[in-house]
C-alpha cells in the first residue's frame, strides 16, 4: 500500500463508535459543553474532551462554525454556476482557482468529471449583484462557457455528514 493510501485509511481506522457518536452530536450542535457531549455519548468530561481534541488534531473536525440563514442577511439568491474551460493547464487552473477562491460570493467550488469542468455554488442579494459577480468571474481568465442555474426553492440543505458506522 502506498503512503498516501495509508494516510487516507488510517484516520478512519482510529474512529471507534464513541468517536462517531461525538461527531454526530457535534454536527448537530457544536455549542454544547463538553459535559453535555459526554453525557450524550456515555463519557465523562475529561475523556470526551481528549477525544474531541484528538479528532481536531487529526483533521477529522475541521472547525466549528455558526450556520447563518442566508435569506435573513439579505442573500436571497442561490446560483449554481457551471464553467467549461478550453485551457486545462496547471497555470490556468492556479490562476482561476485563486481568483474564484477569493470571491466571497462563492460558497462551494468543485473541479468536476464529465461535461462540466467546474461547478460553483454562489449566493448573492439580487440579480444585479449576480451580474456584477458574473462580470468579475468572466474577467478572471478565458472561459469556454459559463452556465448559471438559479435555485427557485431550497428543499433540503444539511451540513451534517452521515457518519458511517464503525
Amino acid at each position: 500500500m502506498t503512503d498516501l493510501a495509508v494516510q487516507v485509511l488510517e484516520p478512519n481506522r482510529r474512529l471507534d463508535a464513541i468517536d462517531r457518536k461525538i461527531l454526530t452530536v457535534l454536527q448537530d450542535d457544536a455549542s454544547l459543553s463538553v459535559a453535555e457531549i459526554g453525557d450524550r455519548v456515555g463519557l465523562s468530561s475529561t475523556p470526551c474532551w481528549k477525544r474531541i481534541q484528538r479528532l481536531e488534531a487529526d483533521g477529522v473536525i475541521l472547525r466549528r462554525v455558526a450556520l447563518v440563514d442566508q435569506n435573513k442577511i439579505g442573500l436571497g439568491i442561490s446560483v449554481f454556476v457551471s464553467v467549461e474551460s478550453a485551457d486545462h493547464s496547471d497555470a490556468w487552473l492556479r490562476k482561476f482557482a485563486d481568483a474564484v477562491s477569493a470571491m466571497p460570493e462563492v460558497m462551494e467550488f468543485y473541479r468536476m468529471a464529465g461535461d462540466v469542468d467546474y461547478m460553483l455554488r454562489v449566493v448573492v442579494a439580487d440579480m444585479q449583484s449576480y451580474d456584477t459577480f458574473y462580470k468579475k468571474l468572466i474577467a478572471t481568465v478565458p472561459l469556454k462557457n459559463v452556465t448559471s442555474r438559479f435555485a427557485m426553492e431550497k428543499i433540503k440543505s444539511v451540513t451534517a455528514l452521515p457518519v458511517p458506522a464503525a
